[in-house]
């Protein structure tokens, strides 16, 4: 998701990440009691949605699944960029949760992509049914947990950051208004696993990055700004409580794989 504004919150402790870049299996015990949402051999659980294309359409192959990963690509893409930014969503909506996954950033940037965009993807999740996105509506109305890589040495880009399309989020009490929250995190570079978390129970989030507490907030709700476009007026109205939704993963012009995708309902 687009980076407008970001806001600081509270310092905390960081860890480094040690994964290393070849597929494993999950370590025993991590997802005790968690439920697989990737299979790990294909994607008939999940459902695509590409801006300008129907919902389950992706003629680019944009998701793929190779090594027990979900990988991102753009090997399919031709020309321009033109916006055809992509979400893959779970079939199941979710409210209350523990989701863990890891992710890496790989390969190189589709240069037509909006530069906003290199080493950024995300999750959503609270997201609207992607049967209920147009075909032309550009972001789905849900709560990202923003994933980055650093850019630049000594510069520093969290992650696990918090972007909004079509929505806002409370702070201390308060209504955050810009579109996006600063975690606290380090900055990973390179193609490195970077573990990710994120905890939703009854309007609080918690987001963790390798193993630490690097954001959190309260009461996603819905908030139509101008972010969002294309989308049915009629279904949606300021201020109603983001409560259940659904959870995808985000495809905007760089290269990255998802894999070890566990979830526990709370």
């Amino acid at each position: 998701m687009k980076l407008k504004i970001f806001v600081t919150v509270a310092t905390a402790l960081f860890i480094c990440a040690c994964s290393s870049n070849n597929v494993s299996q999950p370590e025993t015990g991590r997802y005790e009691n968690f439920t697989p949402l990737f299979n790990q051999q294909d994607l008939d659980d999940w459902i695509v949605k590409i801006h300008k294309h129907g919902v389950g359409e992706d003629p680019y192959n944009t998701f793929k699944v190779e090594e027990g990963m979900i990988r991102v690509n753009y090997d399919g893409y031709q020309g321009d960029f033109d916006q055809r930014f992509s979400h893959l969503f779970y079939k199941l909506p979710f409210s209350n949760f523990h989701l863990k996954m890891e992710y890496r950033f790989v390969g190189e940037f589709y240069s037509s992509a909006p530069k906003y965009a290199i080493l950024n993807s995300g999750v959503m999740y609270h997201s609207q049914s992607p049967q209920s996105i147009l075909k032309d509506q550009n972001w789905p109305i849900s709560v990202e947990m923003q994933f980055l890589a650093g850019l630049e040495q000594g510069k520093a880009r969290p992650t696990g950051n918090m972007c909004s399309p079509g929505t806002d989020i409370e702070v201390n009490g308060s209504a955050l208004k810009d579109h996006c929250l600063r975690s606290n995190s380090n900055t990973y570079f390179g193609d490195q696993w970077v573990s990710a978390e994120l905890i939703v129970v009854n309007g609080k989030v918690t987001h963790i990055i390798n193993g630490n507490i690097v954001m959190e907030y309260n009461n996603p709700h819905v908030s139509l700004t101008g972010l969002v476009k294309g989308f049915d007026a009629s279904s949606f109205q300021n201020k109603t409580p983001l409560t259940s939704g659904y959870i995808g993963l985000q495809s905007e012009g760089h290269p990255i794989d998802f894999r070890n995708i566990y979830l526990k309902r709370l």
